[in-house]
């Protein structure tokens, strides 16, 4: 389990505390356990930024190869299609194919049926140059009676006609062969080029998902070693976490040692505000945003690390115009808030006792109660608020 961030003023305020309480006890020890627990946090500090560039990295890796894996599947429908398309087309050509070659057949046979034309039409041109070609007036000047003359008037007519068919027909064969050929040479060249592009078009989507797939198997690599790296850090965390966890015992069993001494009040510290410091002690977590048990928060006072029992002084001379018990105040332990006039009044939480009642006049640098650690806390402290007409300001502008 990560050590909570917010444990860090519970283990300065025994620090702190055992500066002040061993008395009887070498000034080493506790300068030894102090210098140790500030490298085992730093330690942590620097690995808990590792583990957090660790995991976004991890996330971003797990969404690069979200979008790839996708982009695969959608190369993969297209090709799909692609074959499909390439399948019909195929089939296109060889309908094409089949139909060229019964058009091959139908025009060797149109072919032959024009030699044969050609042949008969050569053989009436030839006929017609070596007899000549009858004419009306031979018709009617060779014509022995009327009848004579129709029947060879009917057969120079049929005579014309056949000779027109002929040629009509030569004309006929000559276009539909014409027209056949050109047809199907373009109806093969289209589908080829169709068949082309698209055997085309599957190549380039074979080897787009080809690089893609591989860059896929790099993230996936990657990412393998990145979360490796981070069971690494994360077991380096938990052993620092045993590490602070044992320093914090030592210091407690060692404070419970000297628990009988009495402490001081301290001396009395002011501050640039007009108020007096009402512990004397570092800030361990001071105004304004923070983070708790991995969640950020709004913190309104500031925590002053002091061992338990240290006497809490009033900031300045007021009258207590609010005390809470532990149970009433929730989360702030036994809680009081002094009224100064003005606007301005200050407030202490977490207390071990009250030293003041409710309706109480007090003067600055009196005692109003003793620190300790009840409500929400994780060590003995003391939590402190300076209010402007109940908001919470900064303290430090008046300290």
């Amino acid at each position: 389990m990560p050590l909570d961030r917010s444990v860090v003023p519970a283990l300065c305020a025994a620090v702190a505390a055992l500066l002040i309480l061993l008395v009887a006890a070498p000034a080493a020890p506790a300068a030894d356990l102090q210098s140790e627990l500030e490298s085992k946090q730093s330690q942590l500090e620097k690995v808990e930024e590792r583990k957090g560039v660790l995991t976004t990295t991890i996330s971003h890796f797990g969404d690069e190869i979200d979008r790839l894996t996708a982009e695969v599947a959608d190369i993969r429908s297209r090709e799909a299609a692609v074959r499909t398309r390439l399948v019909a087309k195929q089939a296109e050509l060889d309908d094409a194919v089949a139909e060229l070659d019964v058009a091959r057949e139908h025009l060797e046979r149109v072919r032959d049926h024009l030699r044969r034309a050609l042949g008969a039409l050569r053989q009436r041109l030839v006929a017609m140059y070596e007899m000549g070609s009858p004419d009306v007036i031979s018709v009617i000047v060779g014509s022995n009676s009327l009848d004579d003359l129709a029947a060879r008037t009917e057969y120079l007519d049929r005579l014309h006609g056949m000779d027109e068919a002929v040629v009509g027909r030569v004309r006929d064969l000559r276009d539909q062969v014409r027209s056949l050929v050109a047809r199907l040479r373009d109806s093969k060249d289209r589908i080829e080029a169709a068949r082309d592009a698209i055997a085309s078009e599957k190549e380039a989507l074979s080897a787009a998902r080809a690089a893609l797939q591989g860059h896929q198997r790099e993230l996936v690599a990657a990412r393998a070693d990145r979360e490796a790296a981070l069971r690494q850090i994360r077991s380096h965390e938990e052993e620092l976490d045993g590490d602070l966890s044992e320093i914090q015992g030592k210091i407690a069993a060692q404070l419970a040692e000297t628990g009988s001494v009495p402490l001081p009040a301290g001396p009395i510290q002011g501050g640039s505000g007009g108020l007096i410091w009402p512990v004397d002690g570092p800030v361990v977590s001071g105004f304004g945003s923070r983070t708790i048990n991995g969640s950020y928060e709004y913190h309104p006072g500031i925590d002053i690390a002091v061992p338990e029992g240290t006497p809490i002084r009033a900031a300045a001379t007021g009258t207590v115009s609010l005390q809470q018990s532990e149970v009433e105040s929730g989360g702030y332990g036994n809680y009081t808030c002094i009224d100064h006039g003005g606007g301005l009044s200050t407030c202490y939480a977490h207390q071990s006792s009250f030293g003041v009642s409710l309706g109480q006049s007090v003067s600055q640098g009196d005692v109003i109660g003793y620190t300790g650690c009840t409500g929400y806390c994780f060590g003995p402290h003391l939590h402190f608020e300076v209010r402007i007409n109940g908001s919470v300001t900064d303290p430090m502008g008046y300290l």
